[in-house]
């Protein structure tokens, strides 16, 4: 079977966290997943809070955490602008779960002060920096 590639860019404000040539990516988008091979149409979505896997040929995948950002598809190649990546051999469980715990201990309090969508937020992140994590 041919295989067919394309060049993906993974970048965050600070740096370029992965530039190669890939079979596929999988990404969370805004409206739910997708999945990007060569010869896509050209289209630009938002991310959301999800996992991304790419796949570098047929047997081997990577997978990291993402937060969100932009994915856009050009005939020239794939680039992601996301806010946070974080590699699913990187990700500190023990510190994913105590954010998780945090942040559910301050959604179950009824303060005044608390910024309910902030702590949404910081949940759905440590949830799914666990859920990364375990897909190894």
């Amino acid at each position: 079977m041919l295989s067919r590639n394309f060049h993906l860019e993974i970048r965050t404000p600070e740096k370029l966290i992965y530039e190669g040539d890939v079979t596929s990516v999988q990404a969370p988008g805004v409206e739910g997943n997708f999945q990007i091979l060569a010869g896509h149409i050209p289209f630009l979505t938002a991310l959301d809070v999800g996992e991304i896997r790419i796949r570098e040929s047929s047997d081997a995948s990577q997978l990291m955490a993402t937060t969100g950002g932009v994915f856009e598809v050009l005939r020239t190649g794939v680039t992601a602008l996301v806010e946070t990546a974080e590699w699913a051999s990187e990700i500190d469980v023990s510190r994913a779960e105590q954010a998780r715990d945090r942040a559910q201990a301050q959604l179950t309090t009824n303060a005044s002060d608390l910024n309910r969508p902030r702590a949404e937020a910081a949940l759905a992140r440590a949830k799914n920096r666990i859920k990364v994590a375990s897909n190894l």
